[in-house]
């Protein structure tokens, strides 16, 4: 049902099923349906479209990059899949201590967060070695 709570690891972890019709946070959940709809379903098509052609821009070496455009692009698929027959994105892991919860979240939010963490490891390593090769 929704809203209703399952508890996986009592005071720590519960599956939850819960419909986030905004984006991280609830961004922009008051808007109107129609509105969401039209913007989160073409800032994803927009983003899909950049990290295919990174994808295939990027030196097949380079397994950082490459695994963690996938990941976003994943993420973002996932996502996209059930605001189109939701209307809303499904999220249903619910982790907490006490009373302090994280927001609901789902696995394709999980693949964007791990995505973009890999990206910015990735961007680091990058500029530590160009230093190292002009320096």
């Amino acid at each position: 049902m929704l809203h209703e709570a399952y508890p996986v690891i009592p005071g720590l972890f519960n599956l939850v099923y819960v419909l986030n019709p905004g984006a991280a946070f609830g961004f922009l959940a008051d808007a109107s349906a129609t509105f969401r709809y039209v913007f989160f379903t073409g800032i994803t098509v927009v983003a899909a479209g950049l990290i295919v052609y990174y994808l295939v821009k990027t030196n097949p070496r380079n397994l950082i990059l490459a695994s963690s455009l996938t990941l976003i692009f994943g993420g973002a698929i996932g996502n996209l899949i059930d605001r189109i027959r939701f209307g809303s994105v499904v999220d249903f892991l619910d982790f907490y201590l006490g009373a302090a919860h994280w927001p609901a979240f789902n696995v394709a939010d999980s693949a964007i967060t791990v995505g973009a963490a890999l990206m910015i490891w990735e961007m680091i390593l990058h500029r530590k070695e160009k230093k190292t090769k002009s320096g």
